[in-house]
């Protein structure tokens, strides 16, 4: 038997956040890496640390200790302490594809102000992993993977049991869905499997007989690999005499103090992998029991996956390409700004934080960061659209006599857009400057004549739109060369259908007064006497040219899809069970029967009735049991681990408000569902159903750059009743002919239930009141008391989710429209205008953005298919050449496909594509 080697990593995982609040993590943090740098100062035998893969841990540290700078730069150069590649170690499932190419960018970006990244893919205690992680890793220059969870079962605090591994080894295959693969390592032992190595003989011989023999039970070579570190876990200083007594014990055995580098270096060096397993794709502990998955985060505290996709939303579909275009238009892009506000954001990206899954404190400070992030990214929004809008030509709408008021639609989504949108516009103002008392400016407002006035595209067809006057409103300019400059105003706010508005490009419009058009215009602005004056068709139906919508007195509808003629039946029926798991999982009581609003009565009433929406708000009063009863208290002080309560729910009850508004527009696609809840409960889940009746075994959800597809049936190992999974944007259940797609914003988990009719659960709400895991700790704020409002859409459709145009209609979902006032003037931009323009219907836009080294814009996409996919791009912005390049947008030279009008690539099965324009 060769040489065996015993690869002892010092590290600490450290969890910004997570039982305790930020602040008291961070003084921990502090503490320790003042201790680290005192053992590097003082131990040449203590060879290196890892400072666990992310860089906000020295932005931590020097925030309060900034005179450690020079020490910390010199153990970094040394290579002692090993930093990157991440800013922070984020959760896989619940943040987006582009908020983890940010992370990379970011954590690349920041340590390079000390020296080099490790190139190490590090996903210690992730929560499962995404199929595209291994093309993500290898587009980033990295070759491996090292991670704790996905393909093997844990229990009870993260106890590893026996068994149901997908991996014959320790070391394995990792292949994405792209064909991409890497070295994965498994921390079969777990990521803490040498901490606290003992000094004594007697101690260090117990403690190393187990340790080698667990390393030895999974690895494929003799070197074997411990990782000296734990959660929070404090520097072993005696690391170095600990060594030198197993080097007595064991002479047999090379035991060195090593670091990540060293040891792939060694592993590359042993492997045969013809021997390892290939594990392909998605990593979800699907051949476990079921019960530590831990993937009811993706509904604990379900209020912080809605603010985070919206801030991921508005940050990288909105803020991003609307900054990049404002930067050809002459302004300068903000790159200092994006940084700060994709890292405000992504601290809170951490698996404790963005999982729920913390004290409650941590998550009020979240929601706090959500703001600021939010905040930043909706100030260059406003800033970059005016730009924008000032440059469009809106001199055709000059015709129409005194006072248009033009305004700009913006669609920064990747695909043509058709939608209702609201706006609001200052109909005359009246700048304080001007000298008038606030009395005679408030009645000058007042007195603005708001009547005779319509909407007109840039063809001069009018536009059917509805006005609302919001009366007298005081609002202010903040100049960019002078003193804020209050005004008084007469605001309105129109609502009306925006149509074929071009992908990243942008649809002109006006408000203009009957009386001044000529009469030219006058002829142009006839309404068009074929559009139906109202969607809705009796009492309960909705209906437009695409779908039919019958709503039923318990609130339960039906959806046809007129195309195909398919209809849905029993949609939007709500189920309440208890809760008496944690943050983490998911437990219904023991022989529990569901509730449901099927029979329920509901009151039902129509909304809104115009030419371009209908909607009809539902409302149901549903008695449930207040709570779990006295026993889950004594359950959740003994430690009972959550599959062994025995709890039940409480005789008492609450009523639970519930307020649907069900949503057609008239060139709409999908049904749009708002549901507002108000929570008076404890211990219990809310979830809408949507039941489709295709005949399928498998399901297609979206995840990070790729669409997977899961089987309806968990594996055999799987005990849990409940077999919940994650999703971003949207779910899919579809035969081959018809299908279903269920859209959301901010609700990350679903089941497709065995029903019988393969239903589509999609969870609203989760409530409970302990975090779970190793201990008790109680967070009543887990419970969710109140209001809180969820959106979905329902988009039926024939054959292929991608070729019907389903998922790009889920995609949309998730981006809002930008809308900005402007004046009457010229301008370079022609008043319906696009940027680029591109056929590649296998292909969903991801991003548009400023490389702030190159200064060259970066457009992404990603291939949603399995097959390989022709983009074709023609950009209308002077460019020199187009070139491909990675997730880190290193700049490389033209594509060999360039021509004149653009360039044609082809896309491989599942690629993430990304090309750069130099200007």
């Amino acid at each position: 038997m060769p040489k065996r080697s015993a690869h002892i990593i010092s590290h600490t995982h450290w969890d910004r956040e997570w039982y305790l609040p930020y602040e008291k993590h961070h003084v921990r943090l502090v503490q320790l890496i003042d201790t680290l740098l005192d053992k590097l100062d003082g131990d040449s035998e203590f060879k290196s640390f890892y400072l666990d893969g992310q860089t906000i841990i020295l932005e931590d540290y020097l925030q309060v200790r900034p005179e450690n700078l020079n020490r910390l730069q010199k153990h970094i150069t040394a290579g002692r302490l090993i930093i990157g590649p991440w800013y922070i170690l984020q959760d896989a499932f619940l943040t987006s594809g582009e908020a983890n190419v940010r992370n990379m960018q970011i954590g690349h970006q920041d340590a390079y102000r000390y020296g080099e990244p490790a190139k190490i893919g590090y996903f210690p205690d992730t929560f499962g992993l995404v199929g595209q992680t291994p093309q993500l890793m290898r587009q980033a220059g990295i070759t491996n993977a090292f991670f704790g969870r996905g393909v093997k079962p844990t229990g009870f605090n993260n106890t590893v049991s026996d068994g149901g591994y997908e991996s014959s080894f320790s070391e394995l295959i990792w292949e994405g869905p792209d064909g991409s693969k890497v070295l994965g390592i498994l921390f079969a032992n777990w990521y803490s499997n040498g901490n606290e190595v003992p000094v004594d003989e007697a101690g260090a011989k117990q403690f190393w007989e187990r340790k080698l023999a667990d390393a030895e039970k999974y690895a494929s070579t003799g070197e074997l690999l411990f990782m000296n570190g734990c959660d929070h876990q404090p520097v072993q200083l005696d690391l170095p005499e600990a060594i030198r007594t197993a080097r007595e014990l064991y002479p047999d055995t090379e035991f060195i103090h090593s670091n990540f580098p060293d040891y792939l270096k060694a592993i590359e060096g042993a492997l045969d992998r013809s021997s390892l397993s290939t594990v392909h794709g998605e990593l979800r502990s699907q051949r476990t029991d079921g019960w530590g998955t831990l993937v009811n985060t993706a509904s604990a505290r379900v209020y912080l996956k809605q603010m985070n996709q919206k801030g991921q939303a508005i940050l990288e579909k909105a803020a991003e390409p609307l900054a990049a275009l404002a930067h050809v238009l002459g302004r300068d892009y903000p790159h200092h700004l994006f940084t700060y506000a994709w890292k405000t954001l992504m601290q809170n990206h951490p698996h404790d934080s963005i999982c729920g899954c913390s004290v409650d404190e941590v998550h009020r400070e979240m929601v706090t960061r959500f703001e600021k992030s939010r905040h930043v990214a909706e100030t260059i929004i406003e800033d970059s659209k005016k730009v924008i809008a000032d440059e469009v030509d809106t001199s055709v709408f000059s015709t129409y006599g005194e006072a248009p008021l033009p305004l700009i639609v913006m669609n920064t989504s990747g695909w043509s857009r058709t939608g209702v949108i609201s706006v609001e516009l200052d109909a005359e103002r009246l700048y304080l400057r001007e000298g008038y008392t606030l009395e005679e400016s408030s009645a000058r407002m007042k007195a603005v004549d708001l009547s005779g006035r319509l909407l007109v595209d840039t063809e001069g067809r009018e536009v059917a739109c509805t006005v609302q006057d919001l009366g007298l409103l005081f609002g202010y300019d903040l100049p960019d060369d002078q003193f804020r400059q209050p005004y008084m105003c007469r605001r309105v706010r129109l609502t009306f259908e925006a149509q074929h508005v071009p992908a990243l490009g942008l649809r002109s419009y006006a408000w203009v007064r009957q009386q001044g058009r000529t009469a030219a215009a006058a002829v142009a602005t006839e309404p068009d006497d074929n559009q139906p004056d109202s969607l809705i068709r009796g009492d309960r139906i909705l209906e437009n040219d695409l779908l039919k919508v019958e709503i039923a007195e318990d609130g339960s509808f039906s959806l046809q899809d007129k195309t195909s003629g398919k209809i849905y039946k029993d949609l939007g029926v709500y189920e309440n069970t208890g809760d008496i798991g944690n943050e983490y999982m998911y437990k219904q009581p023991e022989g529990e029967q569901a509730l449901t609003t099927k029979g329920l009565a509901a009151e039902i009433a129509i909304l809104e009735d115009t030419p371009y929406r209908a909607k009809v708000e539902i409302k149901h009063e549903w008695e449930i049991p207040a709570s779990a009863d006295a026993k889950l208290d004594e359950e959740q002080r003994a430690l009972v681990y959550y599959p062994e309560r025995q709890a039940q729910r409480s005789r008492d009850t609450v009523t639970l408000g519930l307020r649907t508004v069900l949503s057609l527009e008239r060139e709409g696609r999908g049904l749009h569902i708002e549901t507002k809840i108000d929570n008076t409960a404890k211990d219990h889940r809310v979830r809408a159903l949507f039941p489709t009746d295709l005949d399928t075994a498998v399901h297609h959800v979206d995840s990070m750059f790729e669409i997977p597809q899961r089987d309806n049936e968990p594996a055999p190992e799987w005990e849990n009743p409940s077999n919940t999974q994650h999703q971003q944007c949207f779910v899919d259940v579809s035969d081959g002919m018809a299908g279903l797609t269920v859209a959301n914003l901010g609700l990350n988990e679903y089941e497709v239930l065995r029903d019988g009719r393969n239903t589509t659960a999609i969870t609203l709400l989760r409530a409970v009141g302990e975090l779970g895991d190793w201990g008790l700790f109680p967070t009543p704020e887990a419970q969710c008391p109140g209001e809180i409002t969820m959106h979905m859409e329902l988009i039926p459709h024939s054959g292929d989710g991608i070729e019907s145009g389903a998922y790009a209609e889920a995609y949309q979902f998730q981006i809002p429209w930008t809308v900005c006032q402007t004046g009457v003037h010229s301008g370079t931009i022609s008043p319906v205008y696009a940027p680029f323009k591109w056929e590649a219907p296998q292909l969903a836009f991801s991003s548009l953005k400023m490389n702030p080294d190159t200064k060259d814009l970066l457009l992404r996409w990603f291939n949603m298919s399995r097959v390989e996919a022709e983009l074709t791009l023609e950009s209308g912005l002077p460019c020199e050449y187009i070139y491909k390049t990675t997730i880190l947008e290193e700049a490389n030279p033209p594509s060999t496909s360039n021509s004149a009008d653009g360039l044609t690539i082809l896309a491989g099965p599942c690629e993430i594509l990304t090309l750069g324009i130099h200007r």
